[in-house]
């Protein structure tokens, strides 16, 4: 949306698109959709909503709901729609068509609101490779240009290139440039990590949803001033600290990017030199918004981006956080649970009040010693209970499997 002519007073009127398909968590999923949009810097004005079995294949929501939603483009001055789904180019594009306005799915919304918010050099290029990717796969000009061809004296491609294989070589040429990029600094912190483990650094990081406190964490633990707000997405390049913790000595603690359902797999694959934090990681603290009404659903999603980086087998410490905002667990207060073995699973606390963090050290410091102890041993670390994966942190119930889902 950064590609709009709007001021910052005025933010773009968009309308959102949810289509429900039976899944359970649909109006969830919508609420976070509005969120997005208000994140990128777009208004949304209107929602609309529908029911199928399957999207269409042209319109994606049919030519019925296709008018209805041209209808509420004109009547609420839209300028831009906004679909809870992937598109492909060809829905896309006849979307667009049939609207008259710009369409953005939750794909290329997310793919936005990371490009605002990177903020250090490999940020910066992790996010316009996920970018660059995206639109080479759909080359979302979708008017007249492309049935155009370019040929003749001073043209770049043979005579008769058309415009879209221009396009496409250009894109092509320009992710392999930062594919070039990102490879030397991936380089850069392999040496740095190889340093801190030269130093027996015992390395922590945070992973979560996003928006389930990660940053106000950090800042609580290390009395950093890493930038935390209210909003998805707050935190995008990772910031680590030394933090000091008696009995223990010097961690270094990690704030990563948060994760959040449908998370494009552009940005997966690109991201991994700052998910490598993760995966390289000893420890992780494992944060959960308590207060969240999906908060079992968001664990589920967030093992599923750590399984497909390979850290699903990482120790983790689950921290159900924001228990002040949940009165069924602030009654409970801050607290420690651990599982069969011994070894710190869930810890209870509230960042923004600073509940429970003493409870946190000291399982962060028993985890370490525990894992150490193994380590010297010629013991590897204990695979993760597969209960425990499969379980609310929150009670002793399992987590209901998804609708559709496996």
């Amino acid at each position: 949306m950064q590609s709009q002519s709007t001021s910052q007073t005025e933010p773009i009127r968009a309308i959102l698109v949810g289509v429900d398909f039976g899944k359970h968590d649909f109006q969830e999923s919508l609420n976070e959709l509005a969120l997005l949009a208000t994140t990128a810097g777009s208004l949304p004005v209107y929602t609309l909503t529908g029911k199928r079995q399957r999207p269409d294949p042209a319109l994606y929501i049919g030519s019925g709901k296709a008018e209805e939603l041209r209808t509420a483009a004109d009547a609420y001055d839209a300028e831009i729609i906004i679909f809870n789904h992937a598109l492909s180019p060809a829905q896309q594009r006849n979307l667009e068509r049939f609207t008259g306005r710009y369409v953005l799915d939750r794909t290329g919304l997310i793919l936005d609101i990371f490009g605002q918010r990177a903020q250090s050099h490999v940020g910066k290029v992790q996010v316009e490779l996920a970018q660059v990717q995206y639109r080479a796969s759909r080359l979302v000009r979708a008017w007249s240009h492309l049935e155009r061809q370019k040929g003749g004296i001073g043209m770049r491609g043979g005579p008769g290139e058309r415009q879209i294989e221009l396009d496409r070589r250009m894109l092509d040429e320009r992710a392999k440039r930062l594919k070039s990029d990102l490879t030397r600094l991936q380089r850069q912190h392999d040496t740095q990590r190889r340093a801190r483990t030269r130093n027996e650094a015992f390395n922590v990081s945070l992973v979560g949803y996003t928006n389930a406190g990660k940053s106000t964490l950090f800042n609580s633990l290390t009395k950093a001033r890493a930038y935390a707000a209210d909003q998805l997405f707050a935190t995008l390049d990772t910031t680590s600290r030394r933090l000091y913790l008696e009995g223990l000595g010097n961690v270094v603690l990690s704030d990563t990017v948060g994760f959040i359902r449908d998370l494009p797999t552009q940005l997966v694959a690109a991201f991994r030199a700052t998910l490598e934090e993760t995966v390289h990681a000893d420890l992780l603290l494992h944060v959960v918004d308590g207060s969240s009404p999906v908060r079992h659903e968001q664990i589920q999603q967030v093992n599923r981006v750590l399984e497909e980086i390979d850290a699903l087998g990482i120790p983790q410490i689950v921290v159900i956080n924001k228990i002040d905002a949940a009165p069924e667990l602030l009654v409970q207060g801050p607290h420690l649970e651990r599982d069969e073995t011994g070894f710190p699973a869930r810890v209870f606390v509230s960042a923004r009040e600073g509940l429970g963090l003493e409870l946190l050290r000291d399982a962060i410091v028993k985890a370490a010693t525990r894992l150490r102890e193994e380590a010297a041993a010629g013991r590897p670390p204990a695979e993760p209970d597969p209960r425990f994966m499969q379980q609310s942190p929150l009670s002793n119930h399992a987590i209901p499997a998804i609708p559709g889902e496996d």
